[in-house]
């Protein structure tokens, strides 16, 4: 293979979500060159269009003092208390400016008043939403705007192999002796083409998302596996709290390749969880009941499934929720009725799923990492602000934020000069293609994925224990050991490129989980 092409962007975004995009927006904005990289189809795929519950605003009786304490409450008090307040204070000022007035995005209503839920952990009522189907219709309002600029240019079916830096990369020794490691860009892969692109940027911004499908039941799109991160650590950025998964303790328990989430929200609105005799349990394990903070219903549905005997728990909505349901949960409602459940009637028959990464790449309030020019915002970076547990609809706001923040410093960073100099852009090579042999066999790539998600559920799933990650953490050594030589000596693809990285995100996150010796939040170890 010999397909080589060289570009240079403004700004290079890898991932399309709402953090990647909201970004993206305010730089095309102040005509910035933008090129943004989507593993999938640019506004279809990731995890963003899934996220049906919500996002924090404010309500009518909240403040932002309660809304950190909530946090911090759910986030076991790890959480990095400056990033708290400046999520409180500013995201819904954001939300504001950016979702309600800007684009307009049709939060649902009524008499002309935004209407407020509440999920678990929260002491009140200040999470707006567009029926249960929040994250989709962001995306489309957002995906919309970024249509209209003609500097956005998008690669769909792309995937990022390599951060490029001048400590890793460059060519010119002088650049190598310097302290600082700057990023200039990344190789990324075209799978329309199939071509490595040398895509050199003055700044790069890791949008990712999340790290689920390394999982065996997971919440989360076909392209979570975390690349963002492992490309941001084989660079040297920081990485802190990988430890910390977080498992939706409701996910539809249905075969499928992607659990189906069920949203908390309905918990929100009334429906409690039962066991096979129609029993209301979660007030054994928590005096919140139901609407206690994710680790504690999850870990309780798990202990109510060993002390049962039973493949799951169920969700009672038609005789707790008083609301119009297939109204205010349309998606939930029609998913349901696809797989012979009719909610109105009878439970949904739920189980707990890998869901969020409450870890990741290390970020300031503005997105900068440890490496100068790389940024990161979204479900891959760890700004601080969840601690040990994600308090449930701070996602979004969080990838809003961090997503404007990321937008906002770059700008500034421009108006003073900050460009690359063409002694660093040129010293950096094109792609070297190492591998030479066609030999990426099908079955095999499935069954090393099997390997990874099988690991990672059993032994580092929702209860661990040191025996169990120690296994983990040998097996997936080994198996990255494999991986890297089979890397080296195989012609790259697009399957190899997504193993490789899902392999290492497995090996990162366990390695985090052996470190840390204390039971807490989401990471749960009985020993």
């Amino acid at each position: 293979m010999s397909n080589v092409f060289r570009r240079k962007t403004d700004v290079l975004i890898i991932g399309s979500g709402i953090a990647g995009c909201t970004a993206a927006l305010i730089l095309a904005e102040k005509g910035f060159d933008i090129l943004m990289i989507s593993a999938g189809k640019m506004g279809e795929d990731g995890n963003s269009v899934l996220a049906q519950g919500g996002i924090i605003y404010r309500g009518e009786d909240d403040d932002p003092e309660l809304l950190e304490r909530d946090i911090l409450t759910a986030g076991w008090n790890m959480n990095y208390s400056k990033a708290v307040k400046f999520l409180a204070t500013k995201g819904p000022e954001v939300v504001k400016e950016l979702l309600i007035e800007k684009l307009k995005v049709p939060f649902s209503k009524k008499n002309d008043h935004l209407l407020f839920t509440k999920e678990g952990g929260h002491s009140k009522k200040r999470i707006i939403f567009c029926a249960d189907h929040t994250g989709k219709t962001i995306m489309e309002y957002l995906t919309s705007q970024l249509k209209k600029y003609p500097n956005i240019h998008i690669l769909d079916n792309s995937s990022a192999i390599d951060i490029l830096t001048t400590h890793h990369h460059s060519l010119s020794l002088e650049l190598k002796y310097q302290l600082k490691n700057q990023c200039v860009g990344a190789y990324v892969y075209n799978d329309n083409t199939h071509a490595v692109e040398t895509i050199l940027a003055d700044f790069t911004v890791i949008a990712t998302g999340g790290v689920g499908q390394i999982f065996l039941h997971t919440t989360n799109s076909t392209f979570a596996f975390g690349s963002g991160i492992t490309m941001a650590y084989r660079a040297g950025a920081r990485i802190l709290n990988a430890e910390f998964i977080q498992f939706h303790p409701t996910a539809l328990f249905h075969r499928s390749e992607r659990k189906f989430l069920i949203s908390e929200a309905l918990r929100g609105e009334g429906a409690r969880l039962v066991n096979s005799k129609g029993e209301p349990f979660m007030h054994k394990y928590d005096s919140r009941g139901d609407l206690a903070p994710r680790d504690i219903v999850t870990r309780a549905i798990v202990e109510e499934m060993f002390s049962t005997g039973e493949e799951c728990v169920y969700l009672d909505v038609a005789n707790f929720v008083k609301k119009d349901i297939k109204e205010r949960f349309p998606t939930i409602y029609k998913k349901c009725k696809e797989v012979g459940i009719d909610i109105e009637k009878e439970p949904i028959p739920v189980v707990p799923a890998a869901h969020y990464f409450c870890g990741g790449i290390l970020v300031d309030l503005k997105g900068r990492t440890t490496i100068d020019r790389l940024y990161a915002a979204g479900e891959c970076t760890c700004t601080g602000v969840h601690g040990a547990n994600r308090l449930a609809s701070t996602s979004l706001l969080e990838s809003v934020l961090w997503g404007y923040s990321v937008a906002k410093d770059i700008i500034k960073r421009f108006d003073t000069g900050s460009k690359l100099s063409k002694k660093i852009l040129s010293s950096m090579p094109d792609w070297e293609f190492s591998g030479t042999k066609e030999n990426e066999d099908p079955a095999l790539i499935a069954q090393d994925w099997a390997l990874i998600k099988h690991i990672m559920w059993n032994y580092v799933g929702i209860i661990r224990t040191t025996s169990r990650l120690k296994r983990a953490f040998e097996d997936l050594r080994q198996l990255n050991k494999r991986l890297n030589e089979f890397y080296k000596e195989t012609m790259i693809s697009r399957s190899i490129i997504h193993l490789f990285h899902a392999a290492q995100t497995a090996y990162i996150i366990t390695t985090f989980a052996v470190k840390n010796k204390k039971s807490i939040g989401c990471h749960f170890r009985k020993n």
